[in-house]
């Protein structure tokens, strides 16, 4: 998505020599993705997370995680460069935490700056991830795994919010799906609730993944723009992706968004 917005952007992975690694090179490629810094393995297959979609426009996702397990903190460390030069680095756990935490130290200590999706969540992650996170983004599902409170209201995620804090993050931003999001700062304020757009969803399978790469955009492009602007524009090209059918494919592209937008 941040590449479509036209951020430079590389991807740091680990996929299997098989077809799909093959085909999912091509798409990073296709997408202007730097993939000098994907690894093709022998040892197990790519990764892959096939999704059902019910007539809603609701998912389930089945993950399979593959080469992505083969990823080391060792892997990161050879790759050192490219996380050191970027403004923002985009983490999650579909790979072994500490390959996460090595890419997190790694940023915080050249000063880049760092986005966590914790996803899929893990009720118990190691307090590092918490602490080295200037944002950390989960969806209200896995807020609720990671606090251990319901997380179906705005006031909710409030409460969630403050619990994530407590655990060392800078800023917390919860996906709330059709009802947007919440962002929180600091335990002592009210956070800051950014409504969604009204549209009538046709897959909502990889709006959560739209709206970080959205971010990550706004956060190393356009820096003299408020965090609330940043969030509402990430909101609303999520709600544009969930309009169309698919993964990726549903991501609009530059050319497609409104000039108020970029």
């Amino acid at each position: 998505m941040a590449a479509r917005l036209g951020a430079a952007t590389a991807m740091v992975a680990k996929v299997g020599e098989d077809v799909f690694g093959g085909n999912f090179i091509q798409n990073f490629k296709d997408n202007g993705v730097n993939v000098d810094h994907v690894q093709e393995t022998k040892e197990a297959s790519t990764g892959v997370a096939p999704i059902a979609v019910n007539q809603d426009g609701q998912n389930s996702i089945i993950i399979v995680s593959g080469a992505n397990l083969k990823l080391t903190a060792a892997d990161v460390r050879e790759h050192e460069s490219v996380i050191t030069h970027a403004k923002v680095l985009i983490c999650q756990l579909e790979v072994q935490p500490e390959t996460s935490l090595e890419a997190l130290r790694i940023a915080k200590q050249h000063g880049v700056t760092t986005i966590l999706n914790p996803a899929p969540a893990e009720a118990t992650l190691d307090p590092e991830l918490y602490k080295l996170s200037d944002v950390f983004c989960p969806n209200e599902t896995e807020a609720e795994i990671l606090t251990g409170l319901p997380v179906t209201a705005v006031e909710e995620a409030e409460k969630a919010a403050d619990i994530l804090l407590h655990k060392g993050c800078k800023k917390v931003i919860i996906t709330l799906g059709e009802k947007g999001c919440l962002c929180k700062s600091s335990m002592s304020e009210k956070g800051i609730h950014v409504p969604a757009r009204k549209v009538s969803p046709v897959d909502t399978t990889g709006a959560g993944d739209a709206f970080v790469g959205s971010l990550a955009y706004y956060m190393a492009c356009h820096k003299d723009l408020r965090l609330e602007e940043a969030i509402q524009n990430a909101c609303h090209i999520s709600s544009i992706s969930v309009c169309s059918p698919g993964t990726q494919t549903s991501f609009p592209y530059r050319k497609d968004l409104p000039q108020e937008l970029l």
